[in-house]
């Protein structure tokens, strides 16, 4: 890892953002008030879920979904069965929300989390971040200037396997990184090839920013991105992508293939340094291999497998730690900036037009 590179690490490790912490509530161990807009993310259901499932954490005022057709084809569905549904309006003008969970289609994304940051809302929002630089960095502005925190959906960011990864990076365990390798693919069922052609992007846009959010943890923003997109059906999905980032001392490659029916098992991120390499694959539920030249802590030297502990769910660990945050017991560990370079980052690698 170069030194800015890993400068750019430990500033975001740190994420001590002194507007945050200007304006942070004192802290509170009493239950947080949260509401969610949105049920077209494809995560939506999952989170809502997660939120429920946190009622030592969290007290659920309700849902918004403002397209009455969606309301009614998901009304009945577990999550949202016995769950209060609102207008965007009720849970904007509620002083008592804290925390608005942003899980709209991802057009939507991005201008919903605006009118949250404006009503003076700390805000979980899906990913990606839209398909547009301009309204990203107007977003994170408005958050600063307000000493919000906008927690992006990137979940990966909690998985331990990631955990460790980034943790091992951080202490310089794995030397010089010079290579990262990640993909993320799947079997697309024709809805979902259907709902993902409306994406220029096309599936490494939607699926596999979670590993471009993770690349950019370890090296920072790349010198030079260049991405090829294959399109194997007669649809518009770009369905076959790999990107190529270069830094100064290191090359990374992410890849999504959603043509590929064993693509959750073959989920994987591995990084390879001048003194180590960390392998994980699957990432869910994560597997991790380490080989070291050298002896660390209680790691030998050579190739061993790493036991990760068991996973309480996907989604608990971002809403545990967001918490706390709402909270004022810290700050988020991803800034703004960090998050402008994954969404710079990911529109190249995706043929996206930056707008600048």
């Amino acid at each position: 890892m170069t030194s800015s590179s890993r400068r750019h690490f430990l500033q975001t490790s740190a994420a001590s953002l002194a507007a945050a912490q200007a304006w942070a509530q004192p802290v509170n161990s009493g239950r947080i008030k949260v509401a969610q807009i949105g049920t077209k993310h494809p995560h939506a259901e999952g989170k809502f879920a997660t939120l429920l499932d946190l009622p030592d954490l969290y007290e659920v005022v309700g849902i918004c979904e403002d397209d009455p057709a969606q309301r009614e084809r998901v009304a009945g569905r577990k999550p949202y069965q016995s769950s209060q549904w609102l207008e965007s309006d009720q849970i904007l003008n509620n002083p008592e929300i804290q925390l608005v969970s942003v899980e709209t289609e991802i057009d939507q994304l991005v201008p919903t989390a605006l009118r949250c940051l404006k009503a003076r809302k700390h805000i979980h929002l899906d990913k990606p971040a839209g398909q547009e630089l301009g309204p990203c960095r107007v977003m994170h502005r408005e958050a600063d200037k307000r000493g919000l925190t906008i927690q992006m959906g990137y979940m990966l960011r909690y998985n331990p396997a990631l955990t460790f990864l980034f943790e091992t990076v951080r202490e310089g365990w794995l030397g010089d990184i010079t290579e990262v390798h990640g993909h993320m693919g799947k079997k697309a069922s024709p809805g979902l090839r259907k709902e993902l052609s409306r994406y220029p992007g096309g599936g490494l846009f939607e699926l596999a920013c979670h590993l471009i959010d993770a690349l950019v943890t370890v090296l920072g923003k790349p010198a030079e991105v260049h991405g090829f997109h294959l399109k194997t059906q007669a649809d518009a999905f770009k369905d076959n992508q790999l990107a190529v980032f270069r830094y100064p001392g290191a090359l990374a490659t992410i890849g999504s293939n959603h043509n590929d029916p064993f693509g959750g098992p073959r989920r994987q991120f591995t990084v390879i340094g001048t003194k180590g390499t960390i392998a994980i694959q699957p990432l869910e539920p994560p597997r991790l291999s380490l080989s070291l030249t050298e002896e660390r802590g209680d790691f030998r030297r050579g190739t061993q497998e790493v036991s990760m502990p068991r996973i309480e769910g996907r989604y608990h660990g971002e809403f545990r730690d967001m918490a706390k945050i709402v909270r004022g017991e810290k700050s988020l560990a991803w800034n703004s900036q960090h998050d402008l370079i994954v969404q710079e980052t990911l529109m190249r690698a995706t043929g996206l037009p930056l707008g600048e």
